[in-house]
């Protein structure tokens, strides 16, 4: 596999039309009186048009959930709720239709996407029950290391990963996917994106260690201490994006920051889950300072890494609904605001200006009558 310069993207990402974006604040202004009435859904259709290129904003008609599966080592230490290596659970129950993400998805009329990175399966399990082919076609390896005290990744493995998510990027673009809800099913990977968040944010783990998917006390402080370790391990390739994904990120993490720079070159808007995508799209900004002009964080999950890195990204969640499920849940929720938007920026008619009242002169004063 030849090296990959990811300091190119760079410059091949651009930021949407600005005068679109323009053009379709003046148009809103006309649409909708008073003005602001529709609060910040304004916001959200001026954005649309912006990265849609056009005015009034198109409907949203082919939204698509697209998530990355992996397994992290990490969760060797039961930092999750989850046992470690089973996020094949999680991809068997969206993959039958029985996951919450499936639920929202038939609702809103999005598909969904399932990308098997770095799933760590027992291969008895495998062959009694096997994945389908579509999902297992980029797979990089199974499981990650355990980041506390070795790689995540190889350079190879990180490089091969980082271009799945380019490839998909491009798939997705090609096929007229129109809105990405980008999300992750992984067992620990919570616990690499807080080590991600840290040290692009430069805070200690304390401040980014979440409950993840639901852990007591006791897991909180093995995971406080797993990502503390593993900061020592990525302060030292700070400089070198890919090397940090590779020391302390993951399969699937690698993939998310390499789709979410290819999605921005290739013009496709965004919507943003939990943390674990919120730090893939911290290592893309520190590529790309354009890049999160492409994105939306669907909703705050109640994870504190991911409101530092929203804040460091100056994105403001959708939603705030206390949905701590992650999976892509987050992203779809947002997804009727943003169908709503598009539909009243094309819809709504153009209200015709207001006439001023001109003021009437005062009536000269009638003399008394004696």
């Amino acid at each position: 596999m030849t090296g990959l310069n990811i300091d190119d993207f760079g410059s091949l990402v651009e930021r949407p039309d600005a005068g679109v974006r323009r053009d379709s604040h003046d148009r809103w202004q006309r649409v909708v009186r008073p003005a602001g009435a529709l609060g910040k859904l304004g916001e959200l259709a001026d954005w649309l048009a912006s990265v849609q290129g056009q005015v009034p904003a198109r409907p949203v008609s082919r939204p698509k959930a697209l998530l990355f599966a992996a397994d992290h080592g990490v969760a060797a230490l039961n930092v999750s709720a989850r046992p470690a290596g089973t996020a094949v659970d999680l991809v068997r129950r969206v993959l039958e239709g029985g996951s919450a993400v499936n639920v929202l998805a038939r609702q809103y009329g999005a598909q969904i996407r399932v990308v098997d990175v770095g799933l760590a399966v027992d291969p008895e399990d495998l062959a009694k029950n096997p994945l389908p082919p579509e999902v297992t076609a980029h797979h990089v390896r199974d499981g990650s290391g355990r980041i506390d005290i070795e790689d995540a990744l190889t350079a190879e493995e990180a490089e091969q990963a980082f271009r799945t998510g380019m490839t998909i990027a491009d798939e997705e673009a090609d096929s007229g996917t129109d809105l990405v809800l980008l999300g992750d099913l992984s067992v620990g990977g919570t616990t690499a994106a807080g080590v991600l968040i840290a040290a692009l944010c430069g805070t200690d783990a304390s401040v980014v260690t979440g409950r993840g998917s639901g852990i007591d006390d006791l897991a909180w402080m093995r995971k406080c201490s797993a990502i503390r370790d593993a900061l020592r391990r990525a302060r030292p390739v700070l400089g070198d994006q890919l090397q940090l994904l590779a020391a302390t990120g993951g399969a699937d993490l690698a993939a998310l920051t390499g789709f979410l720079l290819q999605a921005g070159v290739r013009k496709l808007p965004v919507v943003l889950d939990g943390v674990v995508t919120a730090a893939a799209a911290l290592v893309a900004q520190r590529v790309a300072f354009r890049a999160p002009d492409w994105w939306q964080a669907g909703q705050a999950g109640g994870e504190p890494g991911q409101a530092k890195a929203l804040d460091r990204l100056s994105l403001d969640p959708l939603l705030d609904q206390g949905v701590t499920l992650g999976e892509g849940t987050g992203a779809l929720l947002a997804l009727p605001l943003l169908q709503a938007a598009a539909a009243l920026s094309a819809e709504l008619p153009e209200q015709p200006e207001a006439t001023e009242v001109t003021e009437q002169p005062e009536a000269p004063e009638q003399p008394e009558i004696p």
